[in-house]
Formats: structure tokens, sequence, C-alpha cells
């Protein structure tokens, strides 16, 4: 594989140079301004709850991710909960909530935009039984974030007794996102 190099000094001028092999090498600028992206301004993420989180039955309920398996821009808070990206563009965001309930009859997960549902995620309910044992329930969108100030939360909803948000290990209860088009 070839590489172009762009040399910069202080005085504002760059020096290019060209791969050194035989063939044609096309690079396509296109006609517009903005800012060039590359792996170093792109921000991605992800998180898992490691211990299980107990909620209340029949309200949606912020997951409380607390542990960063990358965080590539520094843009999720364990505090907060919260992906703020410091790049304008679109995300694409995935989540799972896995959880638990004595007689469970329903359970999704939710995308929360600046405080505000956004996207509901894959639900399941039933009113013939019961969901037995622990379950967990996908949500996967694209949304555009401005770069500064929006937010988006992974909330959960479960019907039941007792009901808890599973954690443990990065498989269980999991948000990631990463930026897949700057604006």
């Amino acid at each position: 594989m070839a590489s172009i190099n762009i040399a910069g000094d202080t005085s504002g001028s760059i020096s290019l140079t060209v791969p050194s092999v035989a063939g044609t090498n096309t690079v396509t600028i296109p006609a517009n301004s903005g800012v060039v992206m590359v792996s170093g301004n792109m921000p991605a993420f992800s998180v898992y709850l490691s211990t299980s989180q107990s909620i209340s039955s029949t309200v949606l309920t912020k997951v409380a991710y607390d542990t960063k398996v990358f965080d590539t821009a520094s843009c999720f808070n364990t505090s907060t909960n919260r992906f703020t990206p410091n790049v304008a563009g679109y995300y694409q965001l995935n989540g799972y909530v896995n959880g638990s309930a004595s007689s469970m009859s329903a359970i999704y997960p939710a995308i929360y935009k600046n405080g505000t549902i956004y996207q509901y995620g894959q639900a399941l309910n039933t009113t013939s039984s019961t969901i037995t044992g622990s379950t967990g329930v996908q949500i996967n969108t694209v949304v555009y974030m401005n770069g500064s100030t929006d937010y988006v939360e992974i909330y959960g909803f479960i019907a039941g007794g007792s009901p808890t948000f599973n954690g443990g290990a990065g498989t269980i209860t999991w948000f990631n996102g990463s930026l897949v088009r700057a604006a």
C-alpha cells in the first residue's frame, strides 16, 4: 500500500510527498469544505453494566453503564451514563438490555436524545404467560448529533416483580456507537 504524506510548518507552507510506486494512484477530494475524518477524530465507544441494577417495575429507567471497553475521544461519561460526541455527524448506536424479574411480562429498551425518547427498540411482551429467566432486547439506530450539546442515553423498561438490569461481563448489558458520517 502506498501513502501520501503531507507535512506542514508554522508558516502555513506544506510539502506533499507522493508514493514511489509504479502505476496510477488517485485520491478524489470533494469540492466542498469541512473536516477531513481520520481515525484520530472519529468518536467511538463501547460500555457495559458491570453489576446488576435494580429498577422499578413499569418505569423507563436509565441504564447505569459504568465500565468502558473503549472510548476513543473521551465522549462517554460513566457518571452521567451519557454519550456526548465532540464531532457533529451521524452516529450508529447499538444497545442491548438484559433483564430479569419474577412474572416478567414485558421488557424493552429506548434511546433518549437530550432527555427525550428518540426511538424504542425491540420489545418482548406477553399477555398469556410470563417470560422466564433472564432475557435481552436490542436497539439500533442512526442519529444526528451536533458535536457539542447533543447527548444520548439508553433506558430500559421491565414489567414484573423485583426487576433488574443484569450486569456482569461486557456481553450482558451493553451500549456502543461510532461516527459513520460527519455533518
